[in-house]
């Protein structure tokens, strides 16, 4: 074979890259920056995949990938780098896909987090939900919050329950308990549960990923605790209906009244290209469930949120396309990712004519 996993996670160490995918019949490929590119050789054979695969993997983790189709797992690369690796069956053939987690915790302002999200994971209790497509940077922005309360929040318990573990927390001023599910207990639903009786201040749920998680963690944050979760949607009004979906049909108007009363708040965000440099950068989306959105979420009428995202600063929220124009002005992004990226691309188009006239006018005093 002509490959050797080493030299490849090597290869995305040093390239700065974020995943590996490991396929039959084509060259390994890694995408660096957001944009997929293969590595320089032959394409793979499945005697090549099942090689590379076999060399990071356990027989019991290739008994579950013929049993179930796949396994997932937490990976480390010596000191260089640790990874999150899906490897499954596909067409028949054993396939990877590898996601490199950064070794070190960002701080807030390295990744561009607004400071008004302080005042939402300062909060005593209830639901904070953080959102956004795969790979948009939601398990990073996570664990630099869960290691701002841990520096900070004296003789509190932080529980985490992921699926892997993929950064861990040192005890600094918290004490932090990490469960692994299908390592350290079998469900999400079930490691909540549990929590529940093992004092927690903090809960962390990698993801509410069926309505049994939900559920236990609308509970969690009903019952005095502060949950963290995850979900992949974008925006708050579609992760609130996303919830909402998930019950049955006579369950949903309780849920939406609980919603209203224990969700603190949902930060949305995205991983956009830079121009002014290699890598990309975050944008966020914050709302704060103040009475008036509480109110919309209560009476199902969460096509409105956004309008009181756009007129809820003085609350600490933020709007998406807002956080674009920011960035764009600042020459970071691309005025196409602007538009591509923007929640109401019309109001966007005229925005981008009033800064483009605005300028053209300051020029021309000059």
């Amino acid at each position: 074979m002509s490959y050797q996993m080493s030299d490849l996670l090597q290869l995305i160490v040093s390239e700065g890259g974020a995943d590996l995918h490991i396929r039959v019949n084509i060259p390994p490929v890694i995408r660096i920056h957001g944009i997929l590119q293969r590595v320089d050789g032959p394409p793979l054979r499945p005697e090549d995949t099942e090689e590379l695969m076999r060399s990071i993997t356990s027989e019991d983790h290739i008994q579950q990938i013929r049993e179930k189709g796949g396994v997932d797992f937490a990976l480390a690369f010596g000191e260089l780098a640790r990874f999150r690796v899906s490897a499954f069956k596909e067409r028949g053939n054993f396939a990877i896909v590898m996601r490199q987690i950064p070794s070190k915790l960002l701080t807030m302002e390295q990744i561009g987090i607004p400071s008004t999200v302080r005042t939402l994971i300062n909060k005593p209790r209830g639901l904070v939900l953080v959102v956004g497509p795969t790979g948009s940077g939601k398990t990073t922005t996570l664990a630099s919050l869960l290691n701002l309360l841990n520096e900070e929040k004296d003789e509190a318990h932080i529980i985490t329950i992921e699926d892997p573990i993929e950064y861990y927390h040192k005890h600094k001023k918290a004490v932090v308990t990490q469960r692994e599910v299908n390592v350290d207990v079998p469900t999400f639903a079930e490691a909540l549960r549990r929590a529940l009786r093992q004092d927690p201040d903090i809960i962390l749920v990698g993801e509410l990923r069926d309505l049994e998680t939900m559920e236990a963690a609308i509970t969690a944050a009903e019952t005095g605790h502060l949950v963290f979760g995850t979900l992949h949607t974008t925006g708050a009004a579609k992760t609130i209906d996303r919830i909402v979906n998930a019950f049955p049909q006579n369950q949903q108007e309780t849920i939406r009244i609980q919603l209203s009363t224990v969700l603190q708040g949902v930060i949305s965000q995205l991983l956009v290209p830079r121009i002014d440099k290699p890598g990309r950068v975050a944008v966020f989306e914050i709302m704060v469930n103040t009475p008036s959105v509480a109110a919309l979420i209560r009476d199902n009428k969460t096509f409105r949120i956004q309008s009181d995202i756009q007129t809820g600063s003085k609350y600490g929220m933020v709007t998406l396309d807002g956080f674009l124009l920011e960035k764009w002005q600042a020459g970071m992004i691309s005025e196409e990712e602007v538009v591509t990226k923007a929640l109401d691309p019309m109001t966007i188009h005229l925005k981008l004519e009033e800064i483009r006239a605005s300028r053209a006018e300051n020029q021309a005093r000059k």
